[in-house]
């Protein structure tokens, strides 16, 4: 049994000199790098080539997957324009087009393997605070990009089409390359679905510490003048209606981001 004087000392540490001890110890428990080991400098790039080479491998077999379902993706993105008929202007163009979607559809189905490669190259040099940020900062990131996409498909493309289609309609008859359309419409998804990663962008610079909620607040002036830089340059088209959209959804995105960052006390 332990002696009662054994006992009060014991006691005593529990208390306030204990509890302050203990949050000392979580905070370096949390600081400490869990898989930290030794790595020379060439370990360090033979790991990132075997990385990459594992990447490559998972885009070549999603663009060769998306290549044999190439027309459905192909039918999918020509619905938003609906009253425009599409040319081959040169032999082979639509061969092309075909592998250009293939290649664009097959990153975004390997992106999740893609992410998990970068992820487990990095984690070694984690500490326990960061790695639990990786979860709610690759969730929060895949959605916001996916809802870009979506976001510039059911809303930006339409928008854009229909201005230029209802602009010359009783001049000329709408005829368009074919090439020339899916390059407008697949740099408009991806560039949208890039500027939806403002909120994960402005989360982490709170999260560090760099930048405040006040601060991101003070400056919505220039976010406001940005966004409308932005709206005209990701989009490539000229039309007012489509920069308008984009630039809206920045604005958006920027204010809801601040919500987060105030939200987690920064």
């Amino acid at each position: 049994m332990t002696p009662p004087a054994d006992l009060e000392t014991a006691s005593a540490k529990l208390y306030t000199p204990g509890k302050r001890l203990d949050e000392d110890d979580r905070s370096n428990y949390l600081d400490e790098l869990p898989d930290d080991v030794e790595m020379s400098l060439f370990d360090h790039l033979d790991e990132l080539r075997m990385r990459i080479f594992y990447a490559l491998i998972a885009v070549v077999v999603g663009v060769v997957a998306c290549f044999t379902g190439v027309r459905q993706i192909v039918e999918l993105l020509e619905i938003p324009a609906q009253g425009a008929k599409f040319l081959q202007l040169s032999p082979g163009e639509y061969f092309f087009v075909s592998i250009k979607v293939a290649g664009y559809s097959g990153i975004l189905l390997a992106s999740p393997f893609i992410l998990y490669q970068t992820i487990q190259f990095v984690l070694p040099g984690m500490t326990r605070r960061e790695r639990r940020l990786i979860g709610p900062v690759v969730i929060g990131s895949s959605v916001l990009f996916f809802a870009g996409l979506a976001f510039a498909y059911a809303a930006l493309v339409p928008a854009a089409l229909n201005f230029f289609i209802s602009y010359g309609a009783d001049v000329v008859e709408q005829m368009w390359s074919i090439d020339r359309y899916f390059e407008f419409v697949l740099l408009l998804m991806f560039s949208t679905g890039l500027a939806f990663q403002i909120p994960v962008v402005q989360l982490l610079l709170g999260l560090l510490g760099i930048v405040g909620s006040k601060q991101m607040l003070s400056g919505w002036r220039y976010v406001l003048l940005g966004a409308a830089i932005l709206g005209a340059v990701l989009t490539p088209s000229t039309d007012p209606i489509t920069q308008s959209l984009l630039g809206g959804a920045v604005l958006f995105l920027y204010f809801g981001g601040i919500g987060l960052v105030k939200a987690i006390g920064k």
